[in-house]
C-alpha cells in the first residue's frame, strides 16, 4: 500500500502541548493562533493576547537566532525550536536552508557531538521523546524498547526511516560513543528538509555500545555508557540482535547506518543489504555524491575518460566506497573492463602507496585496490606517490588538515598544464579539509575543477574580479532521495545500480546556467526540485531491476512515458514527467498559513510527551 500524499502541510502532532493540551493546533500555531479560537480552547488569559502572522512568527525566530554569539548556541536553540514547534522549525529551514544547514549538520553537528552530554538537558523541554537510546547492556529487551517507543506514538505514525549510529567514527573526530546522536538527529532533519519525508515518521537511534574515548570514560557528565567498547563478535550478535528487532517491529522502515568504524560500517552493510531495506551513507552516500560531481568533473576536465588517473589520500570505508563506485562509472558509461577500469586508482594511507607487497597485513576492504604493477617501487608518502602516479584527479578523505599543501596542489597543477586539475579534498569538518578552495584556486591558476566535502565561500578571482562558486560534494544532495526513494516504493534491497542512477540524475540535474559557469552540483537552493528528480530516478531504476514492492510506482513507471525504457535495466538517471510529479505530491512540507495549518491537524506529533507511570 502506497504512502498517503503528502497534500497537507503542517505539522502532526498531537499528542499534547507543553501545558497539556491534547489539542496540536494550539502547540504549532503558538502566537498565530486566532483570539476566537483561543477562546474555545479555554486558553484566554494564558498566552499574550497579540495575534501574529506565520511570516512575523519566522522574522522574531531568526532574529533571535542571529543573536546567538556562538554556532553552538544557535544549534541548542535550533534544537529547542525543532522539538516545540515543528511547524515553524522547518519553515525556517527551508527558507534560509543554506545558512541553517551547516549549524543543524556539518559543520556545526560535530561540535555538538563533541558536547552532547553537556546540552542534552537543553536541547528539548523534558519527558519529549527523541530517539531510541539503545545500551549494549539492553539489548536483550530490545523488544521491550521498541515497545515502549510505540506507546510513545501515534498508530499512524510508525518509523518509515530510521538513522543509526554507534557514535564510533563521527565525521572526523573519532569515538564519541552515546553522544554521536547528534548525527542521526541531523541527518534526519536533512531528510524531512532535503526530500520532504514525513518528520513524524523519523527515528533516531543510537547503539551505546560504550566508548574508547577516555575524555568520557569516567567522566561523571558524560551521559553514555561508561565501559569500553565489546570485541567484534559481541558487537555483531548485539548489532545484529537490534537490526532484527527492528526489521521484525517495522518490515518496511528503511535503515540507514551512519557512522560506525570502518570494519563494522562494511560488515553490517554486507550482512544486512540483502536482507532488510538498509543502506550506509559513509558507504554508498558518499561515493554517489561524489560520483555526480566526478561525472560533470570528467566532462569538463579535457582529456579522455580512459585516461585518467586518480589518486586517493585516505583508504578508509568512504574512500574505497566512493572508488569503487567511481570504478563502475567507467565500466557502465565508458565500457572500459572492471580490470583496466580498477588499474586508473591508486590509494595512499598513513603508510604510503597502497600496494600487495608493502609488506604489512592490509586489511580485508584494501585489497581490491592494492597495486600490483609497482615492482620493487614503494611510495612513502603522497609527495612520492604524487610523482610516481602522475594524477589527474586527486581526491582526499584522509581527515588529514592541509594534506593538499600548496607543494602538492602546485605540483598537481604543472603535472596537469594541458588539461583542468581535478581536486576533490572532501574531509569534514573544515578543521579535517585537505585543503580550502581559495588555496586550490590560487594553486592552479584557477583552473581547478573543485569539490568538498564541507563548505567553502566563494571565491573572486584578483585579476578579474570574477566569483567563482565552490562545488560542495554534501551527501545531502543524495541520501535524502534515496530514503524518499526507497520509503516510497519499497524495495527488496537497494542495488549498486540503483544508487548509479541516482549519480546520473545528480549529474543531469545541472541547470543550463550552472553548467555555464563550471559548476559541478546544483546550487542548494534547488535541493528539493533536484531531490524530487532524484527519487524519481531511483524508482524508475528499482522498476527496471524488479525490486520494487509497491505495485502503485510499478505501475506508473510501467505506463508514462520515459526517455529511458524499463525493458533496459542500465542506470541512466532518467524518469518521466508524471513519475516526477507524483514524487512530488507526497513530499512533506511545513503548513504556510494558518489555514494550511489547520487543515492539517489532529497529527500526532514528533516529539511525543513520555507517560507518567501512576506511581509518579
Amino acid at each position: 500500500m502506497a504512502p498517503t500524499p503528502s497534500t497537507h502541510s503542517g505539522t502532526s502532532s498531537a499528542r499534547r502541548s507543553r501545558s497539556g493540551s491534547p489539542d496540536p493546533l494550539a502547540w504549532n500555531a503558538g502566537t498565530a493562533l486566532p483570539y476566537a479560537m483561543r477562546t474555545a480552547m479555554h486558553l484566554k488569559g494564558l498566552v499574550p493576547s497579540g495575534v501574529e502572522s506565520f511570516k512575523a512568527q519566522e522574522s522574531r525566530a531568526m532574529e533571535q537566532l542571529k543573536m546567538k554569539s556562538t554556532n553552538l548556541e544557535k544549534y541548542i536553540f535550533l534544537s529547542m525550536l525543532r522539538t516545540t514547534n515543528i511547524n515553524l522549525f522547518y519553515r525556517l529551514v527551508l527558507h534560509n536552508l543554506k545558512e541553517i544547514a551547516p549549524i543543524i549538520y556539518t559543520p556545526t553537528v560535530g561540535q555538538a557531538c563533541q558536547e552532547y552530554s553537556n546540552i542534552y538537558p537543553f536541547l528539548a523541554p523534558p519527558n519529549v521523546v527523541d530517539g531510541l537510546f539503545i545500551p549494549l547492556t539492553e539489548v536483550d529487551n530490545i523488544d521491550e524498547i521498541i515497545a515502549n517507543y510505540r506507546e510513545s506514538i501515534s498508530e499512524d505514525d510508525e518509523p518509515e526511516i530510521t538513522v543509526i549510529t554507534d557514535g564510533s567514527r563521527i565525521l572526523g573526530l573519532g569515538d564519541l560513543g552515546m553522544n554521536g546522536m547528534g548525527i542521526p538527529v541531523g541527518k534526519l532533519q536533512l531528510y524531512v528538509a532535503a526530500a520532504g519525508l514525513n518528520p513524524d515518521r523519523c527515528l533516531p537511534i543510537v547503539l551505546d555500545f560504550g566508548t574508547n574515548n577516555p575524555d568520557y570514560l569516567g567522566n561523571p557528565l558524560y551521559l553514555g555508557l561508561q565501559q569500553p567498547r565489546p570485541d567484534d563478535a559481541t558487537f555483531y550478535k548485539a548489532a545484529n540482535r537490534v537490526v532484527q528487532g527492528l526489521h521484525s517491529a517495522f518490515p518496511n522502515m528503511f535503515i540507514q547506518f551512519e557512522d560506525f568504524s570502518t570494519d563494522h560500517a562494511f560488515g553490517l552493510l554486507d550482512q544486512w543489504r540483502h536482507k532488510a531495506l538498509c543502506f550506509n551513507d559513509d558507504i554508498q552516500g558518499t561515493g554517489c555524491v561524489i560520483l555526480g560531481g566526478f561525472i560533470s568533473a570528467v566532462e569538463q576536465a579535457g582529456i579522455p575518460a580512459q585516461d585518467h588517473r586518480i589518486l586517493f589520500v585516505g583508504s578508509g570505508s568512504a574512500g574505497v566506497g566512493v572508488a569503487k563506485q567511481l570504478v563502475d562509472y567507467f565500466v557502465i558509461e565508458h565500457k572500459i573492463p572492471e580490470e583496466k577500469a580498477k588499474a586508473m586508482f591508486w590509494f595512499v594511507d598513513s603508510r604510503g602507496m597502497i600496494t600487495a607487497n608493502r609488506g604489512d597485513k592490509l586489511a580485508e576492504h584494501k585489497i581490491y585496490f592494492a597495486r600490483h604493477d609497482n615492482g620493487s617501487t614503494q611510495c612513502r608518502d603522497l609527495a612520492e606517490t604524487l610523482e610516481y602516479v602522475k594524477p589527474t584527479a586527486l581526491i582526499g578523505l584522509s581527515t588529514i588538515y592541509k594534506a593538499f599543501n600548496e607543494q602538492i596542489l602546485t605540483r598537481m597543477s604543472q603535472l596537469n598544464a594541458q588539461n583542468r586539475p581535478i581536486v576533490f579534498p572532501l574531509s569534514n569538518p573544515e578543521t579535517k579539509a585537505e585543503c580550502s578552495f581559495e588555496e586550490a584556486m590560487r594553486c592552479t591558476d584557477n583552473r581547478v575543477l573543485f569539490a568538498s566535502g564541507t563548505a567553502f565561500p566563494e571565491y573572486t578571482i584578483p585579476e578579474t574580479g570574477e566569483e567563482r562558486v565552490p562545488g560542495q560534494g554534501n551527501n545531502m544532495y543524495v541520501f535524502p532521495p534515496i530514503g524518499l526513494g526507497a520509503v516510497l516504493c519499497k524495495p527488496t534491497h537497494i542495488t549498486d545500480t540503483m544508487i548509479y542512477a541516482v549519480s546520473k540524475a545528480l549529474a543531469n540535474s545541472l541547470s543550463s546556467d550552472e553548467r555555464a559557469r563550471g559548476e559541478l552540483y546544483p546550487r542548494i537552493g534547488r535541493i528539493r526540485e533536484v531531490a524530487a528528480e532524484l527519487a524519481a530516478a531511483f524508482i524508475h531504476q528499482a522498476v527496471k531491476e524488479d525490486v520494487a514492492k509497491d505495485e502503485k510506482w510499478i505501475q506508473l513507471a510501467k505506463k508514462s512515458a520515459s526517455k529511458a525504457s524499463v525493458s533496459s535495466q542500465s542506470p541512466d538517471g532518467m524518469y518521466s514527467e508524471a513519475m516526477l510529479e507524483e514524487v512530488k505530491r507526497f513530499m512533506w512540507e511545513p503548513a504556510e498559513t494558518f489555514e494550511q495549518l489547520r487543515a492539517s491537524c489532529p497529527h500526532q506529533h514528533h516529539h511525543p510527551v513520555v507517560p507518567h507511570s501512576s506511581d509518579e
